[in-house]
């Protein structure tokens, strides 16, 4: 059977809500997103891709997803929600080690970011963007589609698609990417799905429980009174309290996609997701805080100029019994 036809919704499109947002559906999940827009966008961050800010995702019992910072501002460089992602090089953006203090650099997912001054990349610091590209947005009923287009004066060029896509009888996103170079310079980076998890408002503690198929060997570890790694699976040893972190950096995985499987369930919720990738892992970082949880999966992103690369993440939701 074919797919339904996609309708364009043109981010300027006046919604009755305050911010621009689409919601889809396949009858056992419905997911709500707040679209890209320049000047109306909920998020107009310099950290994060744009596209998939996803700031509800139900099933008939559960909610996954929500808001997990306690101040919002719209440049805030994590006030974002969901399944986000987030390109990054060594050095901050393609162009960054090689721009001059007031030259520009991109940001995939963003747009033409300024360098301020010759300082190195800040991560959590949002920059102004001088060129937000185009983007376009498609949806139908179970789907929706981003394409961002971006020309760049200092040789990065790029057309960026992310379709989230919900499969027909199955309680299942599936989230598709494609990165066309159209520059001339090659674009090498690490992307990540940031994953915050907020399920049906739980805390982070003893209940929740982070699966990964491989035992993880810590490159940076967790502060031992919070949490520790048992073989592959994170154990929080203490329901977390407000301003309390936990942060590590993890190996172990091979060469393969298969060790992009991880599990993460709320047992006092009794609610699940099964995370699967289709490209190696390049890197895991996990941290969490009292509010939200993340499994920080990345992957190499490689694009020759005039060459794409396409990649595939899917989420499978479940309840516990």
């Amino acid at each position: 059977m074919s797919r339904p036809a996609l309708f364009v919704i043109a981010c300027s499109v006046v919604f009755a809500a305050e911010f621009p947002e689409a919601a889809i559906t396949n009858g056992l999940i419905t997911a709500k997103l707040y679209l890209p827009d320049p000047q109306r966008g909920y998020y107009r961050g310099t950290r994060f891709d744009w596209s998939g800010n996803t700031y509800s995702l139900k099933t008939a019992k559960h909610e996954y997803f929500g808001q997990w910072f306690p101040t919002y501002d719209p440049k805030l460089h994590d006030a974002i929600m969901g399944p986000v992602e987030e390109f990054r090089t060594e050095d901050g953006g393609p162009g960054y080690a090689e721009a001059a203090a007031g030259e520009t650099f991109v940001r995939i997912g963003v747009g033409v970011v300024r360098k301020p001054t010759n300082s190195p990349y800040e991560g959590f610091k949002t920059y102004d963007i001088v060129d937000h590209g185009r983007w376009k947005v498609k949806k139908a009923k179970d789907q929706i589609q981003f394409t961002h287009i971006l020309k760049a004066a200092n040789g990065y060029a790029y057309r960026y698609t992310k379709t989230m896509r919900l499969l027909k009888d199955k309680p299942t996103l599936v989230i598709e990417h494609t990165l066309e170079n159209t520059g001339k310079k090659a674009i090498t980076a690490s992307q990540y799905n940031h994953n915050f998890f907020v399920i049906d408002g739980q805390p982070s503690g003893p209940a929740t429980y982070v699966k990964f198929p491989f035992d993880l060997k810590p490159v940076r570890a967790f502060d031992a009174s919070l949490a520790e790694v048992r073989g592959g699976e994170v154990k929080y040893l203490k329901e977390l309290a407000p301003k309390q972190s936990v942060f590590g950096e993890f190996q172990g995985f091979g060469a393969t996609a298969s060790d992009y499987d991880i599990r993460v369930e709320n047992r006092n919720a009794k609610a699940g997701v099964h995370i699967r990738g289709d490209k190696p892992l390049s890197k895991v970082v996990f941290w969490s805080i009292r509010t939200v949880f993340s499994p920080e999966p990345y992957i190499d992103i490689n694009a020759a100029p005039g060459g794409k690369m396409s990649w595939t993440y899917t989420y499978d939701f479940y309840d516990l019994p």
